[in-house]
This record gives structure tokens, C-alpha cells and sequence, in this order.
């Protein structure tokens, strides 16, 4: 089942920014305006995760996260307040993480990734086409029958599948598999996404940005 989404945003243009880049990734969303909306909400709806302004008329964010910590649904402060001391009073006041405007999309969905898996809500299966891929046993099958891969290989599938319709360059590749003290050539991307690509039979899924990196499509 996908996992529900809250965005408490007042500036409309933003909140339709951040749906469409969680929609892209198969999250289910919701949208408020104002803090007394998003209240009225909770109490009748479930969410796995609530992303929330802090500048939000009615009720800011802040007065809104005090009334709803009692249904201890994990909270992504969003706001365009650089303040040490804002950060640490919506911290203090049970937040999970708290990101400054403007910010790239997909630290966004790296942000809400670590939250989900901190509250033990990520996904332990994950699938694409004829894939299914469990995040427990490192395993990766097609149709039933277990494919080999090298943990390079399945760390760099995990990293698309996740990322599903979203381009990422070869050096966002070799941030998340090889980790940030890799020094060698970006090519190590491009020979492992050949390999995938026949492993798997996903020549016409991964897509190959010209002078970026690449793209997994249904």
C-alpha cells in the first residue's frame, strides 16, 4: 500500500510542486492550506507522514504541531526561516527533520525516505514491471525466478526504483551506492547500468539522459 502524505502548505504554487514530485514516486498526497484545515483533517484521516510550513495561517505550524503530537505521526518541517533558533523549538517540539525553502526535490524524498524507515513505515518490497525486489533479503526476482546480482548492482536498482520517472546524474548515482569517499570515474555508473540493463531485460525502461545520467521508466 502506499504511504500517505499531509502537505500543510499556504503558498499553493509550492504545494503543487512538492505533490506532484511525491505523486511521481507512487506517494499518496494531500493537500491543505492553513493549520486549522490540516487539524480538522487528522482527526478524521490517517497519514504516514506530514509535511508542514511553518508560516501557515489559522494555525501556524509550530501552535499545530503541539495539538497533533499526541497522534505521533512522524513531521517534516518545511519553511523558508533559516533560524538556529526556529530549527531547534519545531525540533524541541517533536519534529523529525526540518528543511529551509528553497531545496531540490529529491533531498526531499531522501528526507522523507529516512523518516519512514525511522518509524519503521518504508516499504520492505518494492516492485517495477515484473520485478520484486525485498529490501530484507537483498533479493531481486523476475517472474518468480531469483536473478544474481553484485551488491553494487543491487544497491543501484534500489536507487532507481525509489527514484521511478526521476532523472539522476551519474554523481547522485555514485553519491548513494559507492558513498561520498568514492574517487574513482563516473563510468563505473554507466558499465553498471549496462549490466542491469541485460540482467533484467530493462533496455527500454532505463533511460539514458544525454550529458546527465539516468532515468527508470514504466
Amino acid at each position: 500500500m502506499n504511504k500517505k502524505i499531509l502537505i500543510v502548505e499556504d503558498d499553493i504554487h509550492i504545494s503543487k510542486i512538492i505533490k506532484m514530485n511525491l505523486n511521481i514516486v507512487s506517494y499518496e498526497t494531500t493537500e491543505v492550506y492553513d493549520g486549522l484545515a490540516a487539524l480538522e483533517l487528522l482527526k478524521r484521516e490517517k497519514f504516514d507522514l506530514i509535511l508542514l510550513d511553518v508560516m501557515i495561517p489559522k494555525l501556524d505550524g509550530f501552535a499545530l504541531m503541539e495539538r497533533i503530537r499526541p497522534y505521533r505521526i512522524p513531521v517534516i518541517f518545511l519553511t523558508a526561516k533559516n533560524s538556529v533558533y526556529d530549527k531547534v523549538d519545531g525540533l524541541r517540539l517533536g519534529a523529525d527533520d526540518y528543511m529551509v525553502k528553497p531545496f531540490e526535490a529529491i533531498e526531499l524524498l531522501a528526507r522523507i525516505e529516512t523518516v519512514l524507515r525511522r518509524y519503521g513505515n518504508e516499504e520492505r518490497v518494492m516492485g517495477f514491471q515484473t520485478l520484486l525486489v525485498d529490501l530484507d533479503k537483498r533479493e531481486v526476482t523476475k517472474q518468480g525466478e531469483v536473478i544474481e546480482l553484485t551488491p553494487k548492482e543491487y544497491d543501484l536498482l534500489v536507487v532507481l526504483i525509489k527514484n521511478k520517472n526521476i532523472a539522476l546524474s551519474r554523481e547522485q548515482f555514485i553519491d548513494k551506492v559507492w558513498g561520498g569517499d568514492y574517487y574513482g570515474e563516473t563510468r563505473t555508473v554507466d558499465m553498471h547500468i549496462k549490466s542491469l540493463r541485460k540482467k533484467l531485460e530493462l533496455q527500454d525502461h532505463i533511460k539514458t539522459i544525454y550529458k546527465l545520467g539516468y532515468r527508470l521508466e514504466d
